[in-house]
């Protein structure tokens, strides 16, 4: 620690608040720590109290209490730090057994349902922090370049390298990428084939396990109208259905906003089956297109899966489609259900292109 100094301003010190000015001379001392010596009248100017922010004149005199060394300030930071947390080899093995491609500079993922993209309130195991273990001899982690929802199953992509990232994160910017999604949904969306243009806007969730961010729906003509409403355009393609009660659809999110397929498909009055959110959880879906659980033994869990991804290489521009198996408690609705993943066309939107 250094000892008490008193410490004249200067010419060119002048108008300056003390805070920044004892930063400058002492920059390993931190604004919490001067605030604190200040609350506690340990800094004084010509033995007066002051605050952090208080402004000082040329000629008055600074009392500063004893600092510690950077050295010590540096050695505190350390002990404080939280160690990195260690991927146990459970975890590690089963991220890496999600590959279901990858060559020098792309990695694609069938994301489980359940397991986060990014780290957040309450989430400790995601994918991001998980990407450790799919370094595969490269320096660096893979980076994410876009994300799914939680609860949403499928294909998403990690770049190896920066300039992969950013080649892949220019095309999905420019839209030069192609997602498809299936999903299982109350009701049968009529027409088989059609588009929804509904814009979307931010709102507040609300009740149990509504907290976080919810959209709500803006028809086109009211887009104008609603501050923060952002446009949105999806295809759907009604590929199977049970009777009146629910529908295979496969979906194509020419833009991508949040919650995008979700809010637009209960918007049309036929939600994903399982999601609570936006098709309310505790309703049964009686084959009146509403409701978001069919009963029985088909699983509560979203029904929604990016099932494939073409793009572009970054780094060889060929064009390049990935595809995911269904996640077990789809797969388990599928086979309830008679239905196979191989009954869909690879392009169920060929009759709009």
């Amino acid at each position: 620690m250094s000892r008490v100094q008193t410490i004249t301003v200067g010419p060119g010190d002048g108008d300056q608040r003390l805070d920044r000015w004892l930063k400058r001379l002492f920059p390993h001392v931190s604004q919490g720590r001067i605030e604190k010596m200040c609350r506690k009248g340990e800094v004084r100017v010509d033995g007066g109290r002051v605050k952090a922010s208080s402004r000082l004149e040329v000629g008055q005199q600074v009392r500063i209490p004893p600092l510690p060394e950077p050295e010590q300030v540096a050695a505190e930071q350390a002990a404080k730090a939280k160690p990195e947390a260690k991927i146990s080899a459970a975890d590690a093995e089963m991220i890496r057994n999600c590959v279901i491609y990858k060559d020098d500079f792309v990695i694609a993922l069938n994301k489980p349902p359940g397991l986060p993209t990014q780290g957040g309130s309450k989430q400790v195991k995601h994918v991001d922090g998980l990407a450790e273990a799919l370094r595969f001899g490269l320096e660096e982690k893979p980076r994410l370049v876009h994300r799914l929802d939680k609860d949403t199953s499928g294909v998403l992509l990690l770049a190896r390298t920066r300039e992969a990232a950013k080649g892949l994160t220019a095309s999905l910017r420019h839209r030069e990428t192609r997602k498809i999604y299936w999903a299982l949904v109350a009701g049968v969306p009529t027409p088989y084939l059609g588009e929804i243009r509904f814009g979307l806007v931010k709102a507040p969730g609300h009740g149990h396990k509504g907290e976080g961010e919810k959209m709500i729906a803006v028809h086109p003509r009211e887009m104008n109208a609603t501050p923060g409403a952002k446009r949105a355009h999806t295809l759907y393609a009604t590929l199977y259905r049970v009777a009146s009660r629910a529908a295979w659809v496969a979906m194509e999110p020419l833009t991508g906003r949040t919650h995008q397929l979700r809010a637009h498909m209960a918007e049309i009055g036929h939600p994903i089956i399982g999601d609570g959110k936006y098709g309310g959880s505790g309703q049964e879906n009686l084959g009146d297109g509403w409701g978001a659980q069919l009963g029985g033994v088909i699983s509560k869990k979203l029904h929604l899966h990016a099932r494939s991804m073409t793009f572009e290489h970054p780094i060889t521009h060929k064009e390049i489609t990935v595809t995911a198996a269904l996640p077990e408690h789809m797969a388990h609705s599928w086979d309830t259900l008679g239905w196979e993943e191989s009954f869909a066309a690879d392009d169920p939107f060929e009759a709009l292109q």
